[in-house]
Order: structure tokens, then C-alpha cells, then sequence
């Protein structure tokens, strides 16, 4: 009798899609906590620990995801604008681009092939179906593109969707430790390769690192975005993975 009324608020708030935009917001938060109180190490992604945090409350209250994504969808439409505001501090470093035009068009274009051939190449290794090797393949591109790639040649947009905030996050985590392995001391140089690697979630990690990081890793993932819906297709065809 005691757990009644709880039950009923339950039903009452679950059949509320803003109930479940107000979760992910809470989620987020006490993640983005976690990761300041733990001094900021990249171990401690406010993005993982929100995924993490939110499988779990949809597992303990049995929501299935299309029930969840009725309200959280105004987060994913709001990665739109998001994307677009990245053009202001890109702007910014206008004259540097004009100096590095050449060197990011081939880095992009090395990094669109890598990614993707890498990708494949291992799910081959694996024994992975042409359904999956296709989900596989624009894991490095931003989710929307990424999706929308899958879909059009034949793959699963929703693994394809997993792969991808599995790639950025192992992005954000490790990509600035092994680009101080290797080295590299040049904020447009480290995040140009954040973008590209680690697409949106890695862009958010460079921005905290240094406005000329993001600006460069912003621009990353906005072109290799381009660079992989018109290179994948034609790529998979050749290898005979899309008809």
C-alpha cells in the first residue's frame, strides 16, 4: 500500500515526454560533477558517465528507447545549431586557415580513408557481416551523417549511432594523452585530429583545452563529415559491401 501513490506519480510523470529531457539534463549534471570533483581527468567523461547513468534508469524503470527519445529528442535537435555556432571561433582563426589549407586537405582526406578503411578492415578480421562491416564504416563522422550514411547503404543507423559515441568518447579520453606521446605541441594540429577522430564529443574535449583546439577540431569534424558522405558510398561499392 505504501509504494501506491509513488507508483502513481510514476505513470502520471512517465506518460510526460518532458520527464525524460528533464532526466538526461540531471544525468548530465551530476556527471560533469563527477568529472570536475575527480580534478578533470579525462577518465572521468561527463558524456560516459551520463550514457552510463541513463541505461541504467531506463533498464530499472523498463522504458524502452523510442518512449525515452519522445522527450530527449530536443537534445538531439539542438546538435544542429551547436554544430553551426562552432563556425564563430572558426572564424576567428581565419588567417590561419588560409596558411594551412593544403595540409588540412590532405589530412582529411587521409583521415576520412583511415577511419573508415581501418574500421572495415577489422570488422573483417572479425568475421562481421556486410550489415555490420556498413555500421561500421562512418563511425569517425558526426551521429546525424554518420546515421544517415548507414541507412542510405544498407546498414543499422541505430549500431551505427552506438559506434560513433563509443568512437568519440574513447576519443576525448585518450586522443590528448597520445597526441603529448607523440609530441605534438600545436593546438590547430591537435585539434584538427580530435575532430576528425572524435568527431562532436572530442570537439567538446578540445574546446576545454584551448579555444584554438576547438576551433580546429570543430572544423575537423564539420568537413570530414562532408569528405565521408562523398567518399564512403562509392568506397564500399568498389569493395563490394554496397550495391
Amino acid at each position: 500500500m505504501t509504494n501506491a501513490p509513488l507508483a502513481a506519480i510514476w505513470v502520471y510523470l512517465a506518460a510526460s515526454p518532458l520527464l525524460w529531457l528533464t532526466a538526461t539534463l540531471i544525468c548530465y549534471l551530476a556527471a560533469l560533477k563527477v568529472y570536475r570533483l575527480g580534478g578533470e581527468s579525462p577518465l572521468l567523461n561527463p558524456v560516459a558517465i551520463a550514457v552510463a547513468l541513463l541505461i541504467g534508469l531506463l533498464k530499472l524503470t523498463g522504458t524502452p528507447y523510442p518512449t525515452y527519445f519522445d522527450g530527449a529528442q530536443f537534445v538531439h535537435f539542438l546538435l544542429g545549431p551547436a554544430t553551426v555556432a562552432l563556425a564563430i571561433p572558426l572564424y576567428r582563426q581565419r588567417e590561419r586557415l588560409h596558411s594551412l589549407a593544403l595540409p588540412i586537405l590532405i589530412a582529411l582526406l587521409v583521415g576520412v580513408v583511415t577511419a573508415a578503411g581501418s574500421a572495415v578492415g577489422i570488422g573483417i578480421l572479425c568475421g562481421a557481416d556486410a550489415v555490420t562491416l556498413i555500421s561500421l564504416a562512418p563511425k569517425s563522422t558526426t551521429t546525424p551523417v554518420a546515421m544517415g550514411i548507414s541507412e542510405k547503404l544498407g546498414g543499422l543507423p541505430s549500431l551505427t549511432a552506438v559506434l560513433v559515441v563509443s568512437t568519440g568518447i574513447v576519443g576525448a579520453v585518450f586522443g590528448p594523452g597520445l597526441l603529448r606521446l607523440l609530441h605534438c605541441h600545436d593546438d590547430a594540429v591537435k585539434g584538427f585530429a580530435m575532430g576528425l577522430s572524435a568527431h562532436g564529443i572530442g570537439t567538446a574535449r578540445a574546446f576545454q583545452m584551448s579555444p584554438v583546439m576547438g576551433a580546429f577540431s570543430g572544423l575537423a569534424m564539420a568537413l570530414s563529415a562532408f569528405a565521408t558522405a562523398i567518399i564512403l558510398p562509392p568506397l564500399l561499392r568498389l569493395i563490394g559491401l554496397a550495391g
